[in-house]
Order: structure tokens, then C-alpha cells, then sequence
């Protein structure tokens, strides 16, 4: 197919979103697309930093339709504002808050737009139209952008709806942002080719996720990382009742995801991807540690590495997990994830990744969070020590090194083990690297209070 639609909804009076309790329909989605298509100022790339889903959404569409490339890089720090218009000199920003600091050209999203005056056609897009610029770290400091083409952005997010048997009668409510990759693929363009509805909050308290929730008709979804999903089964001890958890973003334990279904009532599913292929597999965590491709999909074995193709990937990309395909041959649509390979760890002639580290320091009764983090420079004798940030305010540093002990093999114990109020994870519950270092820098530089080294 050379053209695909803009939404698989096909009613004017469907609901697309949901604002709190309140429905909209496809007619005034529609109708708000064609308004902001009619105001948006000249340049072909742009930043949506709407934080209301419903109008990142609108915007989304807007240039979508206008033939315009969304930017999404991972952060939006003065720095990588900077990065972008080197990337682009025409990138202007849409936001709908009046407090913004980005030193870009602004496009307001308008407060008010006239009511919709009959029932707008449903666009079609070409599927070879880039959409998006996607990024990752380049190993100079300057992002390097990946292009999402509007084929293969559909052809992913109506995989995954079918894999979740998600159709046109539910609603879906986010707790990641927009921008992020999972954020866009599972909480704007699943609803969007799923015809279902997406509801326009971004719910970031315990109390007031389960409050979005309650507002929502059945059945509905709830989309989260494991970080989030952690601190609502610990905050709330009543939930609302929903019919499908997604998590992504970090490795979701068995005890968590047991813990999940039992208290909200739900399967709860993972999904796996990255950067350059979007979405790739899933996995219902309580039934087992393997993965499932997505309709389509399958992963190679070439050499040493782990090729992905097929479904929705333009062309076959080379992965940077460790992975382990099911059954003896070269390709497989099952495997195991053992973590990435610049998470591996090897201390002494013995090998483990930072994801089961952490798996085991965050399964220990007390602790709320915590990290380990890998040596910033090899020693001398080529022995690096891992250091490890921890929220535990009801343990004691010599009952937290005594409990890992129990867990992990001692050549793996942290030496600092620090005691902290908070981890400073993003709003996808992810800890940013460079950040994260500098904390347990400043952490270090002080008196050793809370401390094991």
C-alpha cells in the first residue's frame, strides 16, 4: 500500500480521546488538526513539547499532515535544544504552557479553536513520508537520528495491537511522556490504528494514576514502566480494576509482575525494542522469562551478533543486547534477554550484567530504589569496584551489604554503597547516566555518613 490512513477510526462521532471523563470525538480531532495545520509557522522540522497527550497528539497529526519531521530526542536540556538546531537551522517548538525556556522559535498551541463544522475526510499519508527523527547517543556527544517512516509506524503499532488484543472499545491512560519512543508508539499511535482512545493526562502520583484510571469507561489499559508501576502498588491500597498492564523502559521483576496482576486484576505484558526498530517483542512476565517477536518479526543469528527484520523494519538492524535465540537454528521468534552488552560485567574472571544486579538489590524487603553503577575508570591492577545508590531509610548500610550478600557473589558487593533520599529518575522512570555519575560524584566528595566503602 502506497498510502495509509491517519487513524483506523472510522465514525465521525467515535471517541478518539478521553480529557478526564470527557470524550472527543474523531470529528473534533479532526477539525483541531486542520485549525493548527492552518496556524503553524514556516520550517519543516519541529520539537512538540505539548505536555497535554491530547494536543501533543493534534500537533503530531498537524505536521503530520503538513508534511513536517517531528524531533524527539531524549531529553530536552538546554544542550540538546542546541544539538537539534545544528541538526536542523528551521526546527521551531510547539508548547502549550506559557512557562517555556526553550531558546527556539515558538509556535503557542492556541488555547481555544472554533468548533468543527461538519465531518472532516480522514487523511491519508504516504507510507514512505518520514515523520520522525529519533535519537541516539553518538559516541562523540552528538545524537545520531534514526528516521521513522509513516509505513512502517503504522504496520508496528497495529502489530502490537493485535498481539495485546486491543481494539476500538478500549481506552488507554499513559504514565510516560509522548515524546519518549515507547511513550509515542504505546500511548498516541496505538490508540490512533487500533481506534481506540487515548486519554490526554499524563498521571505521575500514585493517587492521581488511580484516580485517571477510575474516570476511564472499560475496558481499559494502563500504560507504565516498572518505576511507576512500583510506586502505585506501594502508595495505594485500594486500585482500580483494568484489563491490560504494558510495561517497558527497564526489566521488570517476577515479584513485581506478580504483584501487578494479582492487585489490579490484569495480564501485564513487557514490551522489548529499541531506538532503531521501535517496538520488537513481548512477554507476559508472570508466564515466563522468554520473549515473543511481534507478528512478522524475526530475529537472526549472524556471527556473534543478533539481527532483527522482518514486520515493520525497513531494513535488517543489528541489536546491542545480549540475546539468546530459542531452538538451534539461525533464526527464531522466541529468546532470552540477558541485558545489553555494555552493561556487562566482569570482575575477577567471574560475568553477571548490571540488569541482575539490580534485579536482586531492588528484590531485597526495604529498599525503594537503587542502582548499581559500573567503575568510572579501570584501576591500576585492572580490578574495577562497582559502587551502588540505594533508597532505604529503614535499613542500615551493614544490614544492606549483609542481605546482597546473600544474594550476589561477594567479587560484585558495591564499594561505595550510598544511602540516598531519591534516585533522579526522568519521566519514564529511567536514570540518566551522566546525571546519575555526577550524584555519586558530589556523594563521594562528602563525609562518608550512610556510607559502606
Amino acid at each position: 500500500m502506497s498510502t495509509l490512513p491517519l487513524i483506523a477510526h472510522r465514525r465521525p462521532d467515535d471517541v478518539i480521546a478521553w480529557r478526564g471523563s470527557v470524550p472527543v470525538s474523531v470529528r473534533q480531532f479532526l477539525g483541531e488538526v486542520g485549525h493548527v495545520v492552518g496556524r503553524l509557522p514556516p520550517g519543516r522540522h519541529v520539537l512538540n513539547l505539548c505536555g497535554d497527550r491530547y494536543r501533543f497528539t493534534v500537533a503530531l497529526a498537524a505536521c503530520i499532515v503538513s508534511g513536517r519531521v517531528s524531533l524527539l530526542p531524549s531529553t530536552h536540556t538546554p544542550e540538546m535544544v542546541r544539538q537539534m538546531r545544528h541538526i536542523a537551522a528551521d526546527v521551531f517548538c510547539i508548547v502549550d504552557q506559557d512557562e517555556n525556556s526553550v531558546e527556539l522559535p515558538t509556535f503557542r498551541y492556541p488555547e481555544s479553536l472554533p468548533p468543527t463544522v461538519g465531518s472532516p475526510p480522514i487523511p491519508d499519508v504516504d507510507c514512505e513520508q518520514l515523520i520522525a527523527q529519533v535519537f541516539t547517543s553518538g559516541s562523540t556527544g552528538v545524537p545520531v537520528p534514526h528516521g521513522k517512516r509513516w509505513g512502517s509506524l503504522v504496520r508496528n503499532a497495529r502489530a502490537e495491537a493485535e498481539r495485546l488484543g486491543i481494539g476500538a472499545d478500549f481506552a488507554i491512560l499513559g504514565t510516560v511522556p509522548p515524546q519518549h519512543m515507547y511513550g509515542l508508539e504505546s500511548t498516541v499511535l496505538l490508540p490512533l490504528q487500533s481506534g481506540s482512545a487515548l486519554h490526554a493526562g499524563r498521571p505521575f502520583y500514585p493517587a492521581d494514576i488511580c484516580a485517571a484510571l477510575a474516570n476511564l469507561p472499560r475496558p481499559r489499559v494502563l500504560v507504565t514502566t516498572p518505576y511507576h508501576l512500583r510506586a502505585v502498588l506501594t502508595d495505594q491500597a485500594t486500585l482500580p480494576a483494568v484489563d491490560l498492564l504494558l510495561s517497558a523502559t527497564a526489566p521488570l521483576s517476577q515479584d513485581l509482575a506478580n504483584e501487578g496482576e494479582s492487585r489490579f486484576g490484569a495480564p501485564l505484558y513487557e514490551i522489548y525494542g529499541c531506538t532503531e526498530t521501535g517496538q520488537l517483542a513481548t512477554r507476559r512476565t508472570t508466564a515466563g522469562a522468554e520473549w515473543q517477536t511481534l507478528p512478522a518479526v524475526h530475529l537472526r543469528r549472524e556471527g556473534q551478533t543478533i539481527v532483527a527484520e522482518g514486520g515493520h523494519i525497513d531494513s535488517p538492524t543489528c541489536l546491542a543486547d545480549v540475546i539468546e535465540l530459542a531452538g538451534d537454528g539461525p533464526v527464531s521468534t522466541t529468546f532470552l534477554l540477558h541485558g545489553r552488552h555494555a552493561d556487562l560485567v566482569n570482575i575477577a574472571g567471574k560475568r553477571t550484567s548490571l540488569a541482575y544486579l539490580n534485579h536482586q538489590l531492588n528484590a531485597i524487603p526495604g529498599v525503594e530504589d537503587g542502582v548499581f553503577l559500573l567503575p568510572g575508570e579501570d584501576r591500576p591492577d585492572g580490578i574495577g569496584r562497582l559502587a551502588a545508590l540505594v533508597v532505604a531509610p529503614g535499613l542500615t548500610p551493614a544490614a544492606l551489604t549483609q542481605a546482597l550478600r546473600e544474594r550476589i557473589d561477594p567479587v560484585f558487593l558495591p564499594r561505595p554503597l550510598l544511602f540516598v533520599d531519591t534516585l533522579p529518575r526522568n519521566a519514564t522512570g529511567k536514570l540518566p547516566s551522566q546525571i546519575t555519575r555526577d550524584l555519586l560524584a558530589s556523594l563521594q566528595a562528602q563525609p562518608a555518613a550512610g556510607m559502606t566503602a
